[in-house]
């Protein structure tokens, strides 16, 4: 008499279990290791139980050396910086723009760090252009004042120098100076760079890896700050971590390794989000398209006539003369340079110049200028053969156009479909799906299920990824480092069922894709609290119009749930009594029921109860239709919560 929703698993001998809806809290997605492929079970065999068994030892493991880890920076002897003062009010007041309220919120968050006695480690993950630099400007300066030195780590040249214009304008109007390090400077200079900094005359030094090596001397380092982690090697991310055990560290990224993903999450380490684009941002309008000579010439040529410059990405150096003809014959009119990691310092930075100095408006390079460069007057990018860059590199690629107020454009050059490899028509789906603004953390998160969840200490942990799915692992680390930190951990926390006899569920015909469906399905029975359903049923209805009277059942039965799971109640289920009446069964977990003189004291008045047994109660309602039944029983419910336990 009712109709509802399953989502059926099969498993390795044919058998199959129909999981009603409201438990989809216990399905999870599987995302294991790039190039491993699972191996179904037979249902109810022992495989199973003996490889979570495994992997749990494993991670239990994992998760002392992790604690270990961040246990020995929590007690690490660190510099505690004094609250901000009149002077950290001027500089903020010299910032050009009014600060989001994302910002706000991590400037808040990362200054508050630095007060802390022992060493911060800190992710402010924002979208290009999202303000992440004035952040860590904020920071140095708040460091500078207390007479400790900041090191600014970038992964490429051309972002050293754009940092180290930005930084030295900002902090021109103060007794601030600051350094840049890289491959552009002479040994003469890199020599007296090095003798400053040993003797604390430059507060602020700006560099890439070149930074890191054993020559670089600080005097008194007191914050490091570092710039798109993903892009430094594994020999780099071992000397940062022995930089970190004894300062303070900010990272900034638009799109957090889901080594650093994972950290956060399970929080080891804060985390700051900027989700609030500048005020008259636009999302870059982002296109895969075949190469086409035509589309090419059009798209440049519309660019160069609203006065915007234009980067077209390729990143085969032995091919860019070869493309820069072709450009030129398309295009005669644009002025075209050329940029790429192999020429002589001397070169790219004069090539660099005359684009950012509006000389040249066409920009034909390498990869090289993915990271952090701001030019609001480039609002075009093509990127040829956009299939061999990973996610994070497209989308740091697209960041670099879209800066401003003008709506811009990215064209991705995709050859036919049919060549695509799974993981990278799965990549170029994420940048084309992903546009809004602010989708760098849900970058990051894809990323993570397309590359796999890989590791977090070492390879030894993809195997344990692989055999039970990252999402899963997680859950065993994040039950791992609570029990190791004391915490109590439930070992079968209540997920009640309900048994209604209702049409609750969501119509085809108003949530038409079945993976939409699914993903409502999953967060409605993960819902934390009242809030986050309602935030869910807000979510549709703004998507899909008004709630269907399925729909809005299957949100009061979701709420309904919530109730009986603060109850500490397995299962409600539903006896009709005639054609008048209605039992409403609770059956109680056996664990900690609550107790019969509570249940008595808190029962509604003349409502007719009774007990089933040891663990059951079961109310009488008169009211048999759902729309009048529903919000008796919810009131029901929220007056029973809190009865005492026995």
């Amino acid at each position: 008499g009712f109709e509802s929703d399953f989502l059926v698993l099969r498993y390795s001998a044919g058998d199959k279990i129909y999981v009603p809806l409201d438990r989809l809290d216990l399905v999870q997605k599987y995302i294991g290791v790039e190039g491993s492929q699972p191996k179904l079970d037979r249902l109810g065999g022992p495989a199973w139980l003996r490889t979570t068994r495994r992997v749990k030892q494993a991670v239990e493991k994992l998760a002392k050396d992790l604690l270990a880890l961040y246990a020995a920076r929590s007690i690490a002897a660190g510099h505690a910086f004094p609250p901000d003062g009149p002077a950290a009010e001027a500089f903020a007041a010299g910032f050009e723009y009014e600060e989001t309220p994302d910002q706000q919120r991590a400037i808040e968050t990362v200054g508050r760090a630095l007060e802390q006695p022992h060493p911060t480690d800190l992710l402010v993950c924002g979208d290009v252009g999202y303000g992440k630099t004035e952040v860590a400007m904020r920071a140095a300066f708040k460091v500078a004042m207390e007479g400790k030195q900041t090191a600014v780590l970038v992964p490429t040249t051309l972002l050293a120098q754009q940092h180290a214009r930005t930084f030295t304008a900002r902090f021109a109007p103060f007794p601030i100076r600051v350094g840049l390090l890289s491959r552009f400077q002479s040994a003469a200079e890199q020599k007296e760079l090095r003798r400053a900094l040993s003797t604390g005359e430059i507060d602020i030094l700006i560099g890439t890896h070149r930074l890191l090596q054993r020559d670089i001397q600080f005097r008194d380092l007191g914050l490091l700050v570092i710039d798109e982690e993903h892009r430094f090697g594994v020999r780099q991310k071992e000397r940062i971590k022995t930089l970190k055990q004894s300062v303070h560290c900010v990272t900034l990224s638009a799109t957090p390794i889901p080594r650093t993903l994972q950290m956060s999450l399970l929080g080891l380490r804060e985390l700051s989000l900027i989700e609030t684009p500048p005020p008259d941002r636009r999302a870059v309008q982002t296109r895969l398209v075949p190469f086409d000579r035509e589309l090419i010439q059009a798209a440049i040529r519309f660019e160069l006539a609203r006065g915007g410059q234009c980067f077209f990405i390729h990143n085969r150096i032995q091919e860019l003369e070869r493309i820069g003809r072709l450009l030129a014959e398309l295009v005669p009119e644009a002025k075209i340079v050329m940029a790429h990691g192999q020429m002589r310092a001397a070169q790219l930075e004069a090539a660099m110049e005359r684009f950012l100095g509006g000389k040249a408006n066409l920009l034909l390079s390498t990869a090289i200028v993915e990271s952090g460069l701001d030019i609001p007057h480039a609002n075009t990018i093509i990127i040829h053969r956009a299939d061999r860059f990973g996610l994070a590199d497209l989308y740091q690629l697209r960041g670099r156009v879209g800066r401003s107020a003008v709506q811009a454009f990215a064209y991705l050059i995709v050859p036919d479909e049919a060549v695509l490899t799974p993981a990278a028509r799965a990549r170029l789906e994420a940048i084309r799906d992903f546009t809004e603004l602010g989708a760098g953390f849900k970058i990051a998160a894809r990323d993570l299920e397309i590359r796999g969840a890989g590791n977090l200490l070492g390879p030894q942990q993809s195997g344990q990824i692989a055999a039970i799915g990252y999402e899963l692992y997680l859950q065993f680390l994040d039950e791992a480092i609570r029990a190791q930190r004391g915490e109590r951990i439930d070992d079968a926390p209540i997920e009640p069922t309900l048994a209604l006899k209702l049409s609750a569920f969501l119509p085809e015909s108003y949530v038409p894709d079945s993976h939409q469906r699914l993903a409502f399905y999953k967060r409605l029975a993960s819902a934390a609290d009242q809030a986050a359903l309602d935030q869910i049923e807000a979510q549709l209805a703004d998507q899909f119009g008004p709630l269907p009277n399925e729909a809005a059942r299957l949100v009061e039965v979701m709420t309904l749930r919530l109730l009986a799971k603060q109850l500490g109640v397995q299962k409600i289920e539903s006896i009709e009594e005639g054609v008048t009446e209605v039992d409403v069964f609770l059956h109680f977990d056996r664990r900690r029921p609550p107790s019969p003189d509570g249940l008595k004291r808190r029962m509604p008045p003349g409502r007719p109860w009774r007990f089933v047994g040891e663990w059951s109660v079961a109310i009488r309602y008169r009211q048999t239709e759902w729309p009048s039944l529903y919000p008796i029983v919810r009131a029901d419910l929220q007056r029973l919560v809190g009865c005492d336990r026995t």
